[in-house]
């Protein structure tokens, strides 16, 4: 009985609160699922496919139903009987659009349907990429916090230390704000990383809709390679955006120009008269006459002809940024990953054999509690900068491999 009543009231709760903390990759596939910008841009790939399903389609047929020759003057005004001409007419015609425009039509809409599948992919990506980073940067955000309560709980040990030494007199009065000045920094550090975790939890749930998302786990080991990198480039969805564009353009180009052959038009009629004159039937052909081409057409054509040009050269100027945009990039990840490898390899190494130095100083009497105590603190502080340069390392390789690989981490 209490175990059903527990149950129903568990449904009840919110899902936020029934959430579980999410790994990197299950907070992607959330953000794939849940991201209300990418759900409007797949039903934007929609709409493009039900267009084009009549953009070759001929024109729907045309009924007409009229009084033809219908006397208002004279002496039979007003009169349906008196004239051989008076008839009520019900026809129906049929535009018959030319072969070449009705393709150049439908690779219209293939490619506006090309152009709304690269909006999706470039919106998958920008999901995908900032998705990561707020998980990243929560996840480094909470740590540091973490090393900042060691930091803290090691100003405690220096705070008694120097309280001692002031009774004692072995130190200056000026000392003993010592200890509450670097609490102050660290206080001041603490409150930007709480900020930076309620930034990060709140980017992340924009994108998963957890309204108070936590996380598990640690982040992907990423590798950069330049080469592939490169290689890959034309496959970007920003660039295949531009391909699509283009596509556009060129159909356009073939639109103008089909514009040139002739449309026609097939009719038929059928006219009742009064019975003692008989009825009639019509039928006729209508055929559009391009005939001043230099005035209409041929502007037209010159004009989607350039801003197709226009389409390549934005394409080629697109690619040309790309690869110096990921120059760039990569350039900044080998200076961030050679600090981060030097403050592995040498700072935080230091630091530490510092503080060994002085604690085994202050165990031989040459060097004061104080002095050891903040050899410790540079330890810690040595730790928390290391944290913030694998924290840009992790950023970096993860932005540029979801920026400029097809390649998912």
């Amino acid at each position: 009985m209490h175990k059903s009543l527990g149950a129903g009231l568990l449904l009840l709760l919110p899902a936020a609160l029934r959430a579980e903390p999410l790994t990197f990759d299950a907070a992607l596939q959330r953000a794939q699922n849940e991201a209300p910008s990418l759900n409007g841009r797949e039903a934007g790939v929609r709409a493009a496919q039900s267009a084009a399903i009549a953009a070759d389609r001929l024109p729907d047929p045309t009924l007409d139903i009229g009084i033809r020759d219908f006397p208002v003057t004279g002496p039979d005004a007003g009169r349906f009987n008196r004239d051989d001409f008076t008839m009520t007419t019900i026809g129906v015609s049929q535009q018959f659009i030319n072969p070449a425009k009705r393709r150049a039509r439908a690779e219209r809409a293939s490619a506006e349907i090309g152009l709304a599948e690269a909006e999706v992919s470039v919106e998958a990506r920008n999901v995908r990429l900032e998705t990561a980073l707020a998980w990243i940067d929560l996840y480094y955000s909470v740590r540091r916090l973490e090393q900042l309560k060691l930091l803290d709980e090691s100003l405690s040990d220096l705070q008694a230390t120097v309280s001692a030494r002031l009774a004692s007199g072995s130190a200056r009065p000026s000392q003993a704000f010592e200890p509450e000045q670097l609490r102050a920094q660290v206080a001041d550090r603490r409150s930007a990383l709480v900020a930076q975790i309620a930034k990060a939890r709140a980017r992340l749930a924009r994108y998963t809709g957890d309204p108070n998302p936590s996380i598990l786990g640690t982040p992907p080991e990423l590798t950069v390679n330049r080469a592939a990198l490169l290689a890959g480039v034309n496959d970007l969805p920003s660039l295949r955006t531009l391909d699509a564009q283009t596509a556009a353009m060129d159909a356009e180009t073939r639109l103008a120009r089909a514009d040139k052959t002739p449309d026609w038009k097939v009719s038929a009629s059928y006219g009742r008269r009064e019975p003692r004159f008989g009825d009639l039937v019509s039928v006729g052909v209508s055929i559009d006459l391009p005939l001043f081409g230099r005035k209409r057409q041929d502007p037209r054509i010159a004009a989607r002809a350039l801003e197709a040009e226009r389409a390549r050269f934005d394409r080629l100027a697109g690619e040309r940024e790309v690869i110096a945009e990921l120059e760039g990039d990569l350039a900044e990840y080998n200076e961030r990953q050679a600090r981060l490898e030097n403050a592995r390899d040498n700072l935080v190494p230091l630091a530490r054999k510092r503080a060994k130095l002085d604690f085994d100083s202050y165990g031989a009497g040459t060097v004061d509690l104080g002095t050891a105590l903040l050899a410790t603190l540079r330890v810690a502080e040595a730790e928390v900068d290391l944290l913030d340069r694998e924290a840009e390392v992790a950023r970096d390789a993860v932005r540029i491999n979801m920026t400029y690989s097809g390649e998912q981490p």
